[in-house]
């Protein structure tokens, strides 16, 4: 679908990007790419939209909210066809994404009317004190491709609820669906609330150094720490990734090994939640790759799951495969048409026998690929498990709920799923530690990131 520009009065920009569709490699239209000029018009328009956003009462931000997620669900189909351009997923994994993205900005509505503020009242002798949480202002949210429309929903929702403007830097490659989303929000919203700036890193470099009071950073550990850098003192929220461990004990429900690779594939391991390290016991590691290798073989690129995003996301992949010592490898088909022969396709693997400093071990390869370890007994594998650098999420699967939950409490993550994995909701928090970043996504706590809590005492005495 044609890229349109965000709102009227969008700056000038000093060139393009072309956008390529993943499934064919072939370009399939362009994206402004915005410049300094660009990004100091986007703030501005925040800034000049932040009083009157901010001084609404939660109950009249929250119908407005309302307002624009029926307007995304009235236009669903658009959003999928925007989602699949940029990506390349199939259209039915795009459309539920967009009804998540949904269902996260209801979620903000309500959650905009939400009490967080410890009780107040007479706390020192002869005061009264009251706690307001205060907007953080004008907030950059700066979300990745892979889930170009959820990912703005996680950041956008709660950050519009508490009361900021939000400046909306989407992904070069999947600029689509913020376009439409802040057009949406031109009318929902009023103009200059939420504003898409479409662009390279250098226009989220520029965005990151720009007159904004807060920072919301999904995507990579080198953007992350480029964002800190250029943060200074104010408030970044960052999600870098998982690399996601997955301990499979050896009384694993049979459901297991089918229910992890179909979340490795969904959306072709483009995902910071997906599992990607599967770590067992030394006597159940060969059963364990059999029974991974029989559900990969049953599904297959192009009918199962989409492509890769990108030539950059292709070749670190292929790096990643190449550099591999694994002993054995597990390779799914790949069922595309003549026209999408070009595309970023690859098909799905199972690497066994690998060292923990393996590079597909060590790197998050964020494609369809689950790795295997053995680990000598259980504490070994939580000690695998928790070797990388990230710390995002993980699983386990087990039997007895006592040794399942028992792993799961030693594994350091911010999200833990038993005898499942990849299932969210918007009430629940998610959010990493270590490499994987810090702050907190979803769940009302999401809110506390784009607020800042005020203490008034008054003296009665």
């Amino acid at each position: 679908m044609p890229i349109m520009p965000t709102v009227p009065s969008t700056p000038s920009v000093s060139n393009v990007s072309q956008l390529v569709d993943p499934r064919t490699g072939a370009v399939r239209g362009e994206a402004p790419r915005g410049d300094e000029r660009a990004v100091t018009a986007a703030v501005a328009a925040a800034r000049r939209a932040l009083p009157g956003w901010a001084g609404l009462t939660p109950a009249a931000r929250a119908r407005r909210l309302l307002d624009l997620a029926a307007l995304v669900e009235s236009t669903i189909e658009d959003y999928a066809l925007a989602e699949a351009a940029g990506t390349g997923k199939p259209r039915h994994e795009a459309r539920s994404e967009i009804a998540a993205g949904v269902d996260v900005l209801r979620f903000y509505a309500g959650a905009a009317r939400a009490d967080l503020t410890p009780a107040s009242g007479q706390r020192l002798p002869g005061r009264e004190s009251w706690v307001r949480w205060e907007p953080m202002g004008v907030v950059a949210a700066i979300v990745p491709w892979n889930y170009p429309l959820l990912m703005a929903a996680w950041r956008v929702g709660p950050a519009l609820a508490a009361g900021n403007t939000v400046v909306l830097k989407p992904a070069e490659t999947t600029p689509d669906s913020a376009i439409l989303l802040a057009a949406h929000a031109a009318e929902a919203l009023g103009p200059g609330v939420l504003t898409a700036l479409p662009g390279d890193r250098a226009t989220g470099r520029l965005l990151t150094g720009s007159d904004v009071d807060a920072i919301a950073f999904t995507g990579g550990r080198e953007g992350g720490l480029d964002v800190l850098a250029r943060a200074g003192l104010r408030r970044v929220s960052l999600e870098l990734g998982g690399n996601c461990p997955v301990v499979v004990l050896p009384d694993a429900p049979d459901h297991s090994y089918d229910a992890i690779v179909a979340a490795c594939l969904y959306n072709a391991g483009q995902s910071c939640a997906a599992p990607a390290r599967v770590i067992t016991l030394a006597a159940n590691h060969d059963a364990t790759v059999e029974r991974l290798a029989d559900a990969m073989s049953a599904r297959r690129a192009g009918a199962d799951f989409g492509p890769l995003n990108n030539p950059g996301q292709l070749a670190r992949f292929d790096r990643l495969m190449d550099g591999s010592a694994a002993g054995f490898r597990h390779v799914a088909g790949i069922d595309v048409t003549d026209g999408e022969a070009g595309g970023f396709w690859r098909a799905g693997r199972i690497l066994a026998d690998l060292h923990e400093d393996d590079p597909a071990v060590a790197e998050e390869v964020f494609g369809p690929v689950l790795t295997v370890q053995a680990a000598a007994d259980v504490p070994d594998a939580v000690r695998l498990a928790n070797g990388g650098e990230h710390a995002l999420a993980a699983s386990v699967w087990g039997g007895p709920a006592g040794q399942a939950m028992a792993v799961a409490t030693r594994l350091d993550a911010g999200e833990v799923w038993i005898n499942c994995h990849l299932e969210q909701t918007a009430e629940l928090p998610h959010g990493g530690r270590r490499g994987s970043g810090h702050g907190t996504d979803l769940s009302v706590l999401a809110l506390t990131e784009y607020q800042r809590p005020k203490t008034i005492t008054m003296r009665y005495e």
